[in-house]
């Protein structure tokens, strides 16, 4: 039986060096203007069913982890970001308070090109606009 030892693996520094070199935040960002802000087409985890869900403009992300895939034909990277909204308080000029929204997964290929995103919301939450279908 062969033993193979990840810890000082190769792979986790091509992991590291790309991701020196991404921009997580550009990419994400893109992806928020390329929809616009709106997520149709969206069930919950009670399989509620929303026509459209429209996101804060002012929404914040961070990106939380991110992994490589590989499969028998394919290999990808994975990005996942949390949602958070940021409310300014009026009366309180000085003070904010964030919530978070949820996740959004993306995925692209090896090519850095869009192949999936995968949503996780918070629909309870007054900074989402929801139209149920």
């Amino acid at each position: 039986m062969t033993r193979l030892e990840l810890k000082n693996h190769q792979v986790w520094q091509d992991l590291t060096e790309i991701l020196q070199n991404l921009d997580a935040n550009l990419l994400v960002q893109e992806h928020l203007d390329w929809c616009d802000y709106q997520v149709c087409g969206y069930w919950d985890e009670q399989d509620e069913y929303y026509e459209k869900i429209t996101l804060p403009r002012t929404l914040k992300v961070e990106l939380v982890s991110s992994s490589i895939g590989i499969t028998h034909k394919e290999r990808f990277l994975q990005l996942k970001f949390l949602l958070i909204a940021d409310a300014v308080d009026n009366r309180k000029t000085a003070s904010s308070n964030a919530q978070k929204l949820g996740e959004l997964v993306l995925v692209y290929d090896e090519n850095l090109e869009f192949i999936d995103e995968n949503w996780l919301l918070d629909v309870d939450s007054p900074f989402l606009v929801k139209r149920s279908g």
